[in-house]
């Protein structure tokens, strides 16, 4: 079960780190965190009317609704009234408050409570099994990161050079014939679904540090894209094998665990990457100074 569950951790950092990087390149972090948290109004509203933890329009239901809330949050801020910070304020409490108050009211007797959805239980995830045929094939949730794993690799591999142009110049994008809504709003359903799948094992708190945090640390560490998913997918695997490491020395939660090394391996890049990080920063501003001085000195004596 160690083993399944060292996988589970590892295939939900990659699922979610490989969005996390446009996420990050088009400062859409907290935008994320809204759709984390709204699209379980989807679930809910969902299972209301399928009546079944395990039926695929969870995920449907779900997806809707994150791409709901993005669309909303843009609606109230192409009005001009609201800054984008504001719009995120009002949407993503009144989604979430509302899917909270629905799973307390009518959901108590099910499992679909508040504290699974918000915090996840990664060392519980291998106990859902998946058989077909009387046959065990591993954790459910193993298989669905899976699906949902493939699914953004696939994405971003064929729409890479789009993503890449709406990403940087979006006026270049759409000058080219690219579509950078469309595109927008494909990752942001890419985005909805990942949270989906990963709120069995980490839950909808944790799941945007998984999902940012890995991305900018690759983003702290170099200037190149390619470059910054590679970095993005091995700070992803190390802070799952490390933090479920320490997670079971420790006896604590893995998820929590795994969120706590992101967050050191996050600090780390931002205090001593070579080009971007703090130290680097500080060592440059100091050299800029040392720099003037010699010159004011120079240009005193020469006067």
């Amino acid at each position: 079960m160690l083993v399944e569950i060292y996988l589970i951790a590892v295939v939900v950092a990659l699922a979610c780190s490989l969005p996390g990087v446009f996420l990050v390149l088009r400062g859409s972090t907290m935008l994320s965190d809204a759709i984390t948290h709204t699209v379980l109004l989807g679930i809910v509203l969902a299972f209301f009317v399928v009546n079944d933890l395990n039926s695929p329009f969870l995920i449907v239901g779900a997806t809707l609704v994150g791409v709901l809330t993005v669309w909303l949050i843009e609606t109230l801020q192409h009005t001009k009234l609201l800054s984008n910070d504001s719009a995120i304020g009002i949407v993503f409490p009144l989604f979430f408050s509302i899917a909270i108050i629905l799973i307390t009211r009518y959901a108590g007797n099910v499992h679909l409570d508040a504290d699974s959805v918000l915090m996840g239980e990664l060392a519980f995830a291998p106990f859902r099994r998946m058989t077909l045929f009387g046959m065990d094939f591993g954790p459910k949730v193993l298989w669905s990161m899976l699906i949902i794993l493939i699914i953004n690799v696939l994405f971003i591999t064929f729409f890479y050079k789009e993503l890449k142009i709406t990403t940087f110049d979006p006026g270049l994008a759409a000058a080219l014939g690219f579509s950078p809504v469309f595109l927008h709003y494909a990752l942001m359903t890419l985005v909805s679904l990942t949270a989906v799948g990963a709120y069995d094992s980490v839950g909808s708190i944790l799941v945007v540090g998984f999902m940012v945090g890995p991305a900018l640390t690759g983003y702290l560490l170099t200037h190149r894209l390619k470059r910054m998913i590679l970095i993005t997918l091995i700070t992803a695997v190390f802070n799952s094998l490390v933090g479920v490491k320490a997670a079971f020395v420790l006896d604590t939660s893995i998820a929590g665990m795994i969120a706590v090394v992101t967050g050191i391996t996050c600090l780390l890049a931002f205090l001593f990457s070579p080009s971007k990080g703090s130290i680097q920063a500080i060592r440059n501003r100091w050299k800029q100074r040392k720099n003037l001085k010699k010159q004011a000195a120079s240009s005193h004596i020469k006067s």
